[in-house]
């Protein structure tokens, strides 16, 4: 009894150890910032590199450039940042902001 207890225990502690390393931004807020990072917790955070091209436009790549100046960028990847639109036929009719790629 007490054998296959320490075996489950076991189990249990290699199963937390796997999921902190292999996913730590899916662990709950509050043990993320109680436990140490995980080796892996630079992928649950990745770094990005903004930068303008010749014609001025914005660009954020996951590789710097290596012919121009650009900003080192840390986002959280449960953030949204996708910009949000409403659709033409929304109920009110305010006026829909355009499309920033369709600019220059």
């Amino acid at each position: 009894m007490v054998r296959s207890l320490a075996w489950i225990a076991a189990a249990i502690a290699a199963a937390l150890a796997a999921w902190w390393y292999f996913a730590p931004q899916t662990l709950p807020t509050a043990v993320r910032h109680a436990v140490p990072l995980s080796p892996n917790a630079a992928k649950a955070a990745p770094v990005l590199y903004k930068w303008r091209d010749e014609k001025g436009r914005l660009n954020v790549t996951d590789v710097a450039p290596k012919d121009r100046p650009y900003e080192s960028v840390t986002y959280d990847p449960n953030t949204n940042v996708v910009p949000g639109y409403r659709s033409p036929d929304a109920a009110d009719q305010r006026p829909i902001p355009p499309d920033p790629a369709k600019q220059n």
